[in-house]
């Protein structure tokens, strides 16, 4: 059926949460209230981008981009914007508006520097309908494939095109396909697996994808399955993801219906076939052996290595893993050529990369740019800076396995050589802001916690040692350090990286390290001068009234639960810091600034 218009709703987790189901369901009833089935065509898409903006409505042909849509404001847009042809100015993205009208989105800061190759299908097509992703090129890569190339020729075009995983590592995909290929054991199965647990702090990159487009991933899954010799898949994802759980099995389903999973594949002779294996959310599962562990029904822990997966993996068998991401430029790569995916990024560092925004950063949402865009840019062009004026402190990279970026790093290219130079690594694509008003030893602490809590107690160095520098950051945060405990932790921080298992291990100290080379006048602080200058470590707080700005509202005093504040109407009052339990209730109601945080 031919449409006239076509609304775009975003179905992603961000906007599913703040609304756009009751949104959508409203937009049926009020279009078929208007008489307009046959005109208006409703599609409930993956993610945009532009999280901060949610609920997310784009009504094309006009591309009129509506934010922040509630379900009240639908009777508006159907009846002015769909049936009388008037935009509904007030819902806009006011960046799309112009004099002139309307501008284009791709004109927008947040997207003109953006580059989709993995997100390309994210907010454009129906995840849940395989025709849509079919109209869009979908499983052309696979057919060519299958019917044109040899497996060798599939291998050697990724190692052509420069394609590093995605997953946090960078290792060259092409290079793991080609040693899986190699490897011969008396005729017996071969395995693909995609590593869809995306366990970091902040990062939703690979959870987008499916829940935009998974066909990508089936399709690349089982391109790489030709490539070496597998005919059986497994995505292990998180249970945490409803969503792209619920997409991937409509998709693997879709898929085998049209003969595009399963046996004899476009007539080639070529069998593959995928099955969803759900995570429990244990963060080193990640890690690829503790993943494949996970997926044979025992306790997710890392094995030794070597052997290496693409040997001995999953069932002892020669196993590829990749992520979301990786998987999801590989249709796009045998389609446009290795030369194309070559000629972005930098010499080391091919493509694009999907990275996750967050933290104190005006644009929080979901980007895709070239390897090689600095973090300045990032952060201040495509992110839009940072909220109420402040100023720029820190990015945190790669989660609890990656360090913080300082200022004077603002410039760097990032990619992944020029990030484990500044002490930092790209990870799977988490990218966390901070401001002036966080402290880099409370954000040391707070990563390590999250691998205390997470590691699987198999080896000695992650299990002890992670626990024991956690308690060195949590004295000197209460005030009880010493220069010395300083000097301890950074010894520690490398005897785990040095002998810990796994890369869960052998990262966690990143943290610590990289907030240690760039704010160590912080920890000096703490220790010294037993002052937390962030006025974050609440051990370290004290709330004081400044005299010649109290004016005596008595506000202050009414809002403490623990009735340190004394004091007579309209005369200066005083906090008893004996009872001060530093909840800050008396700052957030002071409307003159008299209360302050030293």
């Amino acid at each position: 059926m031919a449409y006239r218009s076509h609304v775009l709703v975003c179905g992603g987790t961000g906007c599913t949460s703040s609304g756009s189901p009751a949104i959508v369901d409203r937009l049926h009833d009020e279009i078929k209230k208007n008489g307009l089935e046959e005109e208006v065509n409703i599609v409930r898409t993956g993610c945009f981008g532009l999280c901060a903006l949610g609920p997310i409505m784009i009504i094309y042909p006009e591309g009129c981009f509506y934010s922040m849509v509630k379900e009240d404001d639908i009777p508006e847009i159907v009846s002015e914007h769909l049936l009388k042809g008037r935009i509904v100015e007030r819902l806009l993205y006011t960046e799309t508006v112009t004099e002139d009208g309307v501008k284009a989105l791709n004109d927008t800061n947040f997207y003109k520097k953006q580059q989709r190759v993995a997100l390309r299908n994210c907010g454009v097509i129906n995840p849940e309908n395989i025709d849509e992703y079919i109209a869009v090129d979908g499983y052309q890569a696979l057919g060519k494939v299958v019917t044109e190339m040899t497996p060798e020729q599939v291998i050697q075009t990724v190692l052509d095109s420069g394609l590093r995983g995605r997953g946090g590592a960078g290792f060259p995909t092409g290079r793991k396909w080609q040693l899986a290929r190699t490897i011969v054991q008396d005729g017996g199965q071969k395995y693909v697996c995609c590593n869809a647990d995306e366990g970091d702090p902040g990062a939703f990159m690979d959870r987008s994808v499916l829940e935009g487009d998974p066909h990508v991933v089936i399709e690349a899954m089982a391109i790489a399955g030709y490539a070496i010799g597998a005919s059986q898949g497994y995505i292990y994802v998180r249970a945490e993801y409803p969503i792209a759980v619920k997409r991937l099995q409509i998709a693997i389903k879709q898929a085998r219906e049209y003969g595009l999973l399963g046996k004899n594949i476009f007539e080639s002779g070529f069998d593959f076939d995928l099955d969803i294996r759900l995570g429990a959310g244990a963060f080193v599962c990640g890690e690829e052996t503790a993943l494949m562990t996970s997926i044979e029904g025992k306790r997710g822990e890392p094995r030794c290595r070597p052997p290496f997966p693409a040997e001995k993996g999953l069932f002892q068998r020669p196993t590829i893993l990749n992520n979301v991401e990786t998987y999801a430029n590989i249709p796009q790569i045998i389609l446009k050529g290795a030369d194309w995916f070559a000629s972005m990024g930098t010499e080391k560092s091919k493509g694009t990369k999907v990275f996750a925004l967050g933290g104190k950063i005006n644009n929080t949402g979901l980007v895709e740019i070239p390897m090689g865009t600095t973090l300045r840019e990032i952060v201040f062009e495509i992110g839009g800076g940072i909220p109420n004026g402040k100023k720029f402190k820190a990015a945190q990279t790669g989660g609890p396995s990656g360090g913080c970026i300082p200022t004077e790093h603002l410039d760097v290219e990032i990619d992944y050589d020029n990030l484990i130079a500044i002490g930092s690594m790209m990870g799977s694509g988490g990218l966390i802001v901070m401001d002036e008003d966080n402290c880099m030893v409370d954000i040391a602490k707070f990563f390590l916690q999250f691998t205390v809590d997470e590691s699987c107690g198999k080896c000695t160095p992650c299990r002890i040692g992670t626990k024991r520098l956690y308690e060195m950051l949590n004295k000197i945060t209460s005030g009880n350090g010493t220069l010395e405990d300083i000097e301890k932790m950074e010894k520690l921080c490398y005897y785990i990286k040095d002998n810990s298992l796994c890369g869960l291990g052998q990262t966690a100290p990143n943290p610590v390290l990289s907030t240690l080379r760039y704010f160590k006048d912080e920890y000096i602080a703490h220790v010294v001068d037993k002052k937390c200058p962030a006025g974050v470590c609440t051990d370290l707080l004290q709330y004081k009234i400044v005299a010649d700005k109290c004016k005596g509202c008595t506000a202050c005093a009414r809002a403490c639960p623990a009735s340190a504040i004394s004091g007579t109407v309209k005369e200066p009052h005083v906090i008893d810091t004996n009872k001060c339990i530093k909840c800050g209730a008396c700052m957030s109601k002071c409307k003159f600034g008299a209360i302050i945080k030293e």
